[in-house]
């Protein structure tokens, strides 16, 4: 089955709201659009960056209508406390023309049971076979998939062709050396935008997935192509990523904390989406420190970044 769906650079979605709290399926359809428009692959919708904790079934089912609908190629997450919820979202992705699907693992109940876990990705696999798959792996979510139990799934479900790894280094590492290297059926994705560099240039990756770049699409997809240069030697472009990457540092490291939906929203505030302002919860908010944190780190980017190109 083509890894296509998982090239390239995928920004994961958050989900924009409404005054009333609620969400804003256009203002999420016309950010879809504007960031293949930018040059995106597709996207990631609901991932941990579009909260799906928060929202019920079927405002997520809605919000993934929304982007088919509007012609975004569109990755659909799949987490969830119950296997059951979990599978009727990769039935739905299937049902309305979701190009691939992002396998997280079982929360909560049994999280760091292997049996569990492995019956709760083969329901979600076996619910959608005709679409790419790739496995969710994050320290977040309280279990790691290791090289036995994803190649288990990959003989009995064809459609499991990759990795996407939310992990450091070492979690990357492990994952390019013990699944996805030499194996031109399989892809490794970067799923954490402080390793964007090491993914690509030392474990082969062939795609991320971006939290940042829904906020800064043009400076994202320059790190990834100078990191896919990188890659082949190019030494000028591994001197030009890694200084992108440095500088990006403290916004991409955001994406490594609880508040990241937090920060990147606000991110998508001072970059000229006022449609991000708000959350789902009232009590969600940045501190004050925190606030003058990101947009003083953003100011600094800025300026750098303009004088570096």
């Amino acid at each position: 089955m083509s890894d296509t769906i998982f090239t390239g650079c995928i920004p994961a979605l958050m989900t924009p709201c409404t005054e009333a709290r609620e969400p804003d399926y256009a203002a999420l359809a016309r950010k879809g659009q504007e960031l293949i428009a930018a040059g995106m692959s597709a996207v990631v919708y609901c991932g941990s960056m579009g909260d799906w904790p928060l929202l019920t079934d079927e405002q997520r089912m809605k919000g993934v209508e929304a982007l088919v609908e509007a012609g975004v190629p569109v990755i659909v997450g799949t987490g969830a406390v119950n296997t059951k919820s979990a599978v009727a979202h990769a039935a739905h992705a299937a049902k309305v023309g979701a190009k691939g699907l992002m396998v997280i693992p079982r929360v909560l109940s049994r999280g760091s049971s292997v049996a569990a876990q492995k019956a709760h990705f083969a329901a979600i696999l076996e619910a959608a076979k005709d679409i790419p798959a790739v496995i969710y792996n994050s320290p977040y979510y309280g279990f790691a998939t290791r090289a036995d139990l994803f190649f288990e799934l990959n003989a009995a479900y064809p459609n499991l062709i990759g990795f996407k790894e939310f992990g450091g280094a070492k979690d990357l590492t492990y994952a390019a050396e013990t699944i996805t290297s030499g194996n031109d059926d399989l892809t490794l994705m970067v799923g954490v935008d402080t390793q964007v560099c090491h993914g690509f240039i030392n474990c082969g990756a062939t795609g991320a997935i971006t939290g940042i770049g829904n906020a800064l699409p043009k400076e994202v997809l320059q790190l990834v192509a100078l990191s896919k240069k990188a890659a082949t030697g190019d030494i000028e472009a591994r001197k030009k990523a890694k200084e992108l990457e440095d500088a990006l540092m403290v916004l991409s490291s955001f994406d490594e904390g609880p508040e990241l939906v937090l920060f990147y929203k606000r991110l998508m505030v001072l970059t000229g989406d006022a449609e991000y302002e708000l959350h789902f919860n009232e009590t969600d908010m940045l501190s004050p420190a925190q606030k003058a944190h990101v947009d003083s780190q953003y100011a600094l980017f800025r300026a750098w970044y303009d004088a570096w190109v």
